[in-house]
This record gives structure tokens, sequence and C-alpha cells, in this order.
């Protein structure tokens, strides 16, 4: 997000149970990977007879520490950087794009630069995936940008805040399904846009904003393995809480993992004395939802 990161920042992006090699990569709108073009000075010689010691020296230490995976990992980022040298640049110069695609994202809207910014954040996402990279997130929404308009969390001023933000989303979201589709790629790629609740239908007392609501909010999924267009499930009239197909986040987390081709009650990590499940021990597919 041109705006900022998520609370917590980059440990949004850590392994997991994984190995550390296994960690997210954050790009930035203005400048997608920094530091990826050689010092002045610096031959591709020497950079390159550089890397190969730093690797030698890495590789002796990991004999000595075989189970450090930190380690593992960093040798591994290394030559993740050095093969993206040769191939980011290329991914993420979005003045390759024709003018009809900008401004079907809306990168090329003057007036609304945080838009703009999201929007090429959107088409960087598109030709990651036409470049065959497997997961892409793209998060919308910093945190603590400031009272009043900083991100989704609208406890205070709850319309100010989505008048800001929608039109920051809106056009880049719809532009990124529509050429997806367009390229072919929609039919093998699964987009997953959500958040992690919802608002309240009432104010907050003293304020014209809404509190969390965990009972009912919604999410959706596109592309490969999903039934469109389709509604699956309603909250009471109310808009409090889910009373028709109630699914719960664990529901949410099997579904994905059954279209990514992985059963959730098989797939288990040992951690701390025991064999752990990414949907703990709840969750079951939502067969609903899945194209036939």
């Amino acid at each position: 997000d041109p705006r900022g990161v998520p609370q917590a920042s980059v440990n949004n992006w850590g392994p997991g149970f994984l190995p550390a090699v296994f960690q997210g990569v954050p790009f930035n709108a203005a400048q997608p990977i920094r530091n990826l073009a050689r010092p002045a000075g610096i031959s591709a010689e020497k950079d390159k007879a550089s890397a190969g010691f730093l690797k030698k020296l890495n590789e002796q230490h990991l004999e000595k520490f075989p189970g450090d995976t930190e380690l593992a990992a960093r040798i591994s980022s290394y030559e993740l950087a050095a093969r993206m040298q040769l191939s980011v640049p290329e991914a993420t110069d979005i003045s390759q794009e024709p003018a009809h695609i900008l401004k079907m994202y809306g990168a090329d809207d003057a007036e609304n630069k945080l838009k703009a910014g999201f929007a090429r954040n959107c088409i960087l996402a598109r030709r990651l995936i036409e470049r065959g990279v497997r997961f892409v997130q793209l998060f919308n929404g910093a945190y603590a940008m400031g009272e009043g308009v900083g991100n989704w969390d609208g406890h205070k001023t709850l319309k100010t805040q989505y008048d800001i933000h929608g039109p920051i989303l809106d056009q880049p979201a719809a532009a990124l399904l529509k050429d997806l589709k367009q390229r072919g790629l929609l039919k093998d790629t699964l987009v997953v846009w959500c958040t992690e609740f919802g608002r309240m239908p009432t104010f907050q007392k003293g304020a014209s904003g809404r509190d969390h609501n965990p009972a009912g909010f919604t999410a959706w999924l596109a592309g490969a393995g999903v039934k469109a267009p389709f509604t699956y499930g309603a909250t009471d009239d109310f808009g409090y809480k889910a009373v028709e197909n109630v699914a719960t986040v664990y529901d949410f987390h099997a579904t994905i993992l059954h279209l990514l081709g992985l059963d959730h009650e098989r797939l288990s990590f040992y951690h701390n004395g025991i064999e752990r499940r990414l949907t703990d021990v709840h969750g079951k597919v939502i067969e609903g939802v899945l194209a036939s």
C-alpha cells in the first residue's frame, strides 16, 4: 500500500510453520524492491565474485550449524537477490503497459495519487502472476496513518474514511479481475479478497463510526474453482450476525486450502511438541461455493 504497511509490519509476511526461506518479499509502490542495481564502481565480475565468496562462507558456517534455518534462508535469499537483479527490473517496469491498461486500472489518475499508487500495485500483481509467481498479496488500508482518515478501521468517522478509501480500492481491484480474465489467467488463479472482521450496524457512543463486528461480515472469492456470480450466506435483517449458511474463518481457510489442492485435516506441522493444523481442530470445506 502506498500509504504504509499493516500493524506488525513485515511480521505479517513471515514463514509461519515453514522454514525461514518461505517468508514473503515486500514490494513498494514507488520502488518495488530497493537496491537491485549494483553500486557505482562495482563491476559485474566483482559483484559475482563477492556473492560467490559470501555464499562459500555461509555454507561453511551452515555445515557447523545444520539446524539453523535462518542461515539457510539467508543463503537462499542471497541467491534469490541475484536472480532478482536479472528478472525483477523487467517484471516491475509498468511503463511497458499500454495507455488503455493504465487508464483501466486508474494508474494515470493525477488527481488521486493514492488510487494511482494502489493501481500500480494491482498491475504489478498481474505482471508477477503472468511470470509464474505463485502467491501475491495486495494490501489496502495502512495502519495508523492519521486520526479520522487513516484506514478502514472506522471507529470515529466511518463515512469520512470510507469516502476516501473506497475510490482508492474500487477501480484498481475491479480492473485486476477484468485483466486477469481477459488474459486467461483467472481460470487458474484464486483471488481471495477479505478482511479480518466487519463493522457493527450501529454507531459507537459519541462518534459517527462503528466498532468491530466478528459475528457477520463479507469476504469474496473469484477465479479458479469457485462459483460465479454467487452469494453464500446472509446476516439477520439488522446486519449484526450471520444466520444463514454460517461459516467460520476456519471454514474459510479450509476452503482456500482445498482449492489449492490441500486437505486441511491431513496437513499438519510439528510445533512445540504437537502436530498443528492450519485450521486448528476446526473447519470444514464450504462445499456450496465450489464450482462443479
